[in-house]
């Protein structure tokens, strides 16, 4: 599965007030493995900053002055985008910020999710950890992700922070890290056993029906807590 980290930084808070993008960020995952690629560009807005925004991203009007505009970006973003699954934090505000930039340069497909299906990990987080702090802040202290690089909001640091998050919060680690020399190293001395197993009969005991019926319970809670992420229930295992 190819996935797409998402994050963007904006002149204000509301795109019907003709607030813009200032800046996307975004990371690939595939099968829940950082591939290395991103996407990432600061866009002149053609507006002020608001002053409360300012506050939050640091990114000011004299920076974004000599940027691209998000039309001569939107290209190489769809192209980026198109046909991965994205995820977002607190999604319905990222997504009507590109459906509205969509909107203005005249786009046939001015919505996003028509290329892209998209799962909010604030939802998801809601779900997982209710009556809690879920800003990404607290999720990375959650999860143990570091997060002291993050004076400012930024949208690449974030969509790397917030995938870090992700993986963490629907299923732990990823990968266990080891390049092809590590394993060759660990594994490599192990030597095939051969048993013999001629005579040997083996016992076979069944489920009881109570303990099968306690088995999806606990399978159904799993459901829950990961928002239908359990593997046992998952076609490839």
């Amino acid at each position: 599965m190819r996935q797409v980290v998402l994050d963007t930084e904006t002149t204000g808070l509301e795109p019907v007030q003709e607030h813009r993008i200032i800046e996307i960020g975004c990371v690939e995952l595939v099968d829940r493995r950082f591939t290395g690629k991103s996407f990432h560009t600061y866009l002149n807005p053609e507006r002020q900053v608001d002053a409360g925004a300012l506050e939050v991203h640091g990114i000011d009007d004299r920076r974004l002055a000599k940027e691209p505009r998000f039309a001569d970006m939107a290209a190489e973003f769809l192209r980026f985008v198109d046909g991965a699954e994205l995820v977002i934090h607190n999604a319905a505000f990222d997504v009507d910020f590109i459906n509205h930039e969509l909107r203005r340069m005249g786009a046939a497909d001015a919505d996003i999710t028509l290329r892209c299906r998209v799962v909010d990990s604030l939802e998801l987080a809601r779900r997982m950890h209710p009556g809690q702090k879920n800003s990404l802040d607290a999720l990375c202290k959650r999860y143990n992700v570091d997060n002291s690089g993050r004076e400012y909001h930024g949208a690449l640091l974030d969509a790397q922070l917030l995938a870090e998050v992700y993986l963490a919060m629907t299923g732990g680690q990823a990968t266990l890290g080891l390049n092809a020399a590590s394993q060759a190293a660990i594994f490599g001395r192990a030597q095939p056993q051969r048993m013999d197993r001629q005579g040997l009969k083996l016992t076979v005991l069944k489920a009881t029906p109570e303990e099968a019926a306690a088995h999806e319970a606990w399978l159904d809670e799993i459901d829950k807590q990961s928002g239908g992420k359990c593997v046992w229930r998952s076609d490839k295992t």
